[in-house]
């Protein structure tokens, strides 16, 4: 048995399935872990989730376009320029699918392997006990989405920092914005969500979330997508893994198991083109 995360496939499905075919991947005996972000801007997210989804031993995270497609799907968020998930939104499985993706994890935890599973980042401040109690609370309000008015209210930057005793809205914009959307962060892990470039490129007063002196989850291995501006990075306690499939670069796994964590990769043709400057919107 072996255990594989893999990067931001973002409706990629033929770099998925490549990929899967080099893992020479054993459904009835590997397990796998997605990094969030299954959905949007590739041209076959309705594929990519119809199959996800059928995967025996598969975990998923949400990421901040898998939130996006549900908020859409619940009427309570308009459609972006670039969305392109109305194959799912059309599907005759449509309901099955959501439901499947509105049940998914902000944060999955492996205590035999001392590894966890998220989209973007944790708060450096948190605690690994605080950060899935968090994800928890949040990812019960996600499961309701479709009953409560959460997606009207989870769009935005502010509140920038977590305090204990915020309430409300605000407080689930904040777990769900450092678990989905979280590059860096000052000293202080007070957040800003604008800087999405390579480290280096950012204000001096911030940090990549996960160099972060005095960070609480420095002991357990973090995995994690999100950043494609990062590529694959393993050091600092982390592991990063969106490499830029959308961008025309590789789709990325790595067997977490075992004393070595070998990566493997396919190629991506390009869907969108590079932005001067490596930035990236979304």
């Amino acid at each position: 048995m072996a255990v594989y995360a893999i990067g931001d496939v973002q409706g990629c499905i033929d770099p998925l399935r490549a990929l899967l075919d080099k893992l020479n991947y054993d459904p009835g005996a590997d397990r796998l872990w997605f990094a969030g972000d299954l959905v949007n801007r590739g041209p076959q997210s309705l594929a990519v989730l119809r199959l996800v989804k059928s995967l025996p031993n598969a975990t998923a995270v949400l990421g901040n376009h898998d939130l996006h497609l549900l908020a859409v799907a619940s009427g309570q968020a308009p459609r972006k320029k670039h969305d392109t998930f109305d194959d799912v939104l059309c599907a005759p499985d449509r309901d099955d699918l959501l439901d499947w993706l509105r049940a998914c994890p902000l944060l999955h935890h492996d205590a035999a392997l001392g590894c966890v599973l998220v989209h973007a980042g944790v708060l450096p401040q948190w605690e690994l006990t605080t950060a899935l109690r968090l994800a928890a609370e949040a990812r019960e309000h996600i499961r309701r989405s479709d009953r409560n008015e959460l997606f009207t209210h989870m769009y935005g930057d502010s509140p920038d920092h977590w305090q204990d005793d915020l309430g409300g809205w605000a407080r689930l914009r904040v777990i769900i914005n450092a678990f989905t959307r979280l590059r860096y962060c000052d000293a202080h892990g007070r957040l800003d969500l604008r800087p999405k470039g390579r480290p280096g490129k950012q204000p001096s007063h911030l940090l990549p979330w996960f160099q972060v002196p005095g960070r609480k989850t420095r002991d357990t291995r973090i995995v994690f997508g999100h950043w494609s501006t990062l590529g694959v990075w393993d050091a600092d306690g982390v592991i990063a893994l969106d490499s830029g499939c959308l961008w025309g670069g590789k789709l990325t796994a790595v067997r977490l198991d075992g004393g070595a964590h070998p990566f493997t990769e396919v190629s991506c043709p390009p869907i969108l083109a590079p932005i001067p400057g490596g930035v990236i919107p979304g």
